[in-house]
């Protein structure tokens, strides 16, 4: 009877028969975003609550007088302090993701996808256990970093993405890759949509424990599915180590070993380019939250979920966007249009005062999320059937330098840029757009064929 490796990759093994159906892999990334955006929004309120309360502010962040307390110094401590913590949950997770989600994406390769999404399941299981106790028992926030780091030791949501797309990539042709890749982010939009206007509502009548419990609760249920319900896209998985540097140096191959020069280039170039996508993405979701929250915005719980709901909503409206220019546009204009309405998103942002102006930042960015599975697709290509679990633990590692980045620049830079714009840090990300926007455009012109010369690979 065949047999697949254990997700800890030892003798011990879990019978074929064990699975109860050959499922896609998209219900356990919505699933798994919906957990995490439940909690996202949640946990920078909760710090902004907390410090608010140790520090003695009032908390006047309703509309009717926040605008009279733009210069008071708690509040501008209480933003500070809820800013940083931010920003040390992020760094504790991102370093140690960086070299956990690269091993095991590459380990994927040989042993299988369904290891490596449960790994990833469990890490948030245990993210969102941590963050029920500091709730419940009001424990010091720092244990909210030790369950960011616990949650990257098994993976964390990176390594899960990581899996999900390798997954699409082992199952997909060439000419639908682009709209699966698209298709798989759109479900992390739905997600994220349906969490962000669950949250803010629950937050108003709960308060901040229930919809960690919620959280709690899909996560079982995701990683049930991850174990037995998931249907394996590798062909023939192997048991292998998991603690050796073959899985690192599998990547580093991907990058150096010239076969052809010109696809590792590309190679190289989109990588980057997908790096400052990734790092202005998430420079800017780590920060909106307090941007709303502060004045002049002011915004409650309330309308932080609906700010949350449209900062998701691309992830659909790209999807739709993008199935419609792909019949008159090739892949690369229609990541351009999409960089072009992110650019002018990010400039409405940097100077929005009034709710209004806000929401229109928030609708500029409607085709703002076509970019990064065009550059998915364009990766796949580049590589053989048999890379594609390193290729996209490469992605993750991206991803993680990206989202480090994102989190030094962008929430060091907030606080401290209050003073002369607020909006500082969205100018920049503004500017910065422009250079995958260049990248992109040059490796067309060079070579725009290139997503063609990849090695063989069945559909």
């Amino acid at each position: 009877m065949e047999e697949r490796v254990s997700p800890v990759g030892s003798s011990r093994s879990i019978p074929a028969a064990a699975v109860l159906c050959r499922g896609p892999v998209e219900p356990v990334v919505f699933l798994a975003n919906f957990a995490l955006v439940l909690q996202g929004p949640l946990t920078t309120q909760y710090l902004w609550h907390r410090f608010s309360t140790e520090l003695g502010y009032n908390g006047t962040r309703h509309r009717g007088n926040c605008g009279n307390q733009s210069a008071d110094p708690i509040m501008k401590e209480v933003e500070t302090l809820t800013s940083h913590w931010t920003l040390y949950m992020n760094v504790g997770g991102f370093l140690v993701g960086l070299f956990w989600s690269t091993l095991l994406g590459a380990w994927s390769d040989r042993v299988g996808r369904r290891p490596l999404l449960v790994l990833s399941s469990l890490g948030l299981l245990l993210q969102v256990v941590v963050s029920i106790f500091v709730v419940q028992l009001e424990l010091h926030v720092g244990f909210f970093v030790l369950g960011r780091v616990l949650c990257a030791l098994l993976g964390d949501f990176n390594g899960l993405l990581a899996a999900s797309f390798a997954s699409v990539a082992d199952v997909s042709s060439n000419h639908s890759r682009t709209f699966r890749m698209a298709l798989l982010e759109a479900c992390i939009g739905v997600a994220g949509t349906l969490a962000s206007l669950l949250g803010g509502h629950w937050l108003r009548a709960q308060g901040y424990a229930n919809p960690f419990w919620l959280a709690l609760a899909l996560l079982i249920v995701m990683t049930l599915y991850a174990a037995f319900c998931f249907g394996e896209t590798v062909k023939e998985p192997k048991s292998t180590r998991l603690f050796t540097l073959h899985h690192h140096r599998s990547i580093a191959r991907l990058y150096v070993v010239p076969s052809p020069e010109k696809s590792r280039k590309h190679l190289a170039l989109y990588s980057l380019a997908i790096f400052v996508v990734v790092t202005v993405h998430f420079g800017a979701q780590d920060i909106l939250t307090l941007y709303e929250l502060s004045t002049p915005l002011c915004w409650d719980s309330k309308l932080v979920g609906y700010g949350s709901a449209a900062q998701h909503l691309p992830y659909l409206t790209s999807l739709v966007g993008l199935k419609l220019l792909q019949y008159c546009l090739a892949d690369t204009w229609v990541a351009e249009i999409g960089l072009s309405f992110n650019i002018l998103g990010m400039v409405v942002f940097a100077f929005a005062t009034t709710t209004p102006l806000m929401f229109t930042g928030y609708g500029l960015l409607f085709l703002s999320l076509v970019t990064t599975p065009v550059i998915r697709a364009k990766l796949s290509k580049l590589v053989s059937e048999s890379e594609h679990g390193a290729l996209f633990s490469a992605v993750a590692c991206v991803n993680s330098l990206a989202m480090l980045m994102a989190s030094g620049i962008f929430n060091s830079l907030y606080p401290a840029t209050l003073n002369f714009m607020k909006g500082f840090p969205f100018l920049l990300g503004a500017g910065l757009l422009f250079i995958p926007a260049i990248l992109i455009g040059v490796l067309e012109k060079v070579n725009p064929r290139a997503e063609f010369q990849q090695f063989p690979h069945s559909s």
